[in-house]
């Protein structure tokens, strides 16, 4: 669907274009709220966007030619996802050739695997969720997030600029996160940490450092996208894509 920001109601028209990774599945709000919250925040700024769902499935060995029209890349939730290593290797493409990237819940699980394989060089990198083999730097959290809303402070300077606020709340849908041990060397990867829990100073939000826009959030920042306040993230994520193609 194609989507044109402006006063009153959306009217399909050409876009930029969004390849959303993942396993489309029904009714489901934590994928569902993508193209609703995109659709905020096209009319907010007034650029049209085209999406298309990529199944993970359909990317092993063809992620540069399946994501080669896309001006910027979206991971969604809904993990496990069918092949691991096509979501992988669809990450990696959009790392490697600077397009916008925003990775959510499942997303920032993978984005934190493909950093951890492709730039720090740990190849066993693992996720608990497809079992416990591997060097673990996804795990089951102590506390399950499902369903949580919580505070979230921001601990660098863009990432603030981007939100427009040092703090910010956010709805999470998820049981695995960061292992905190692998902080400082995904750091020395370039993926640092610009969002911790409140109360916990757990990781929330992460950055890779000289990529014009790469951010991977543990909440689901979509799903609390309004037409009358957008969320920050994803108008920055739709005007980095617009910049791709030189709409700004």
């Amino acid at each position: 669907m194609l989507w044109s920001g402006g006063a009153g109601s959306l009217a399909p028209v050409s876009g930029v274009s969004v390849a959303v990774i993942g396993d489309r599945r029904k009714e489901y709000v934590e994928q569902d709220s993508i193209e609703t919250a995109l659709a905020h925040s096209s009319a907010r700024l007034g650029i049209p966007f085209e999406l298309e769902w990529l199944p993970t499935d359909s990317l092993p060995g063809r992620a540069a030619e399946r994501l080669d029209g896309a001006d910027a890349v979206w991971c969604a939730p809904g993990s496990p996802y069918a092949s691991l290593e096509g979501a992988l290797e669809g990450i990696g493409f959009a790392r490697t050739h600077g397009r916008p990237f925003l990775g959510t819940c499942a997303g920032f699980q993978h984005g934190v695997l493909e950093v951890a394989r492709n730039v720090l060089g740990a190849q066993d990198a693992a996720h608990r969720e497809y079992g416990d083999g591997g060097d673990l730097f996804i795990d089951e959290l102590l506390c399950s997030l499902v369903g949580q809303t919580l505070d979230v402070a921001i601990v660098d300077p863009d990432t603030e600029a981007l939100l427009g606020a040092a703090q910010t709340t956010e709805t999470y849908y998820c049981r695995f996160g960061l292992d905190e041990r692998h902080r400082d060397p995904l750091a020395s990867a370039g993926l640092h940490v610009v969002g911790v829990d409140v109360a916990d100073g757990s990781t929330r939000i992460m950055r890779l450092a000289g990529h014009p826009f790469f951010y991977l959030t543990l909440f689901v920042p979509h799903a609390a996208s309004t037409p009358e306040r957008p969320h920050p993230l994803v108008s920055g994520f739709l005007a980095a894509a617009a910049h791709v193609v030189g709409r700004v």
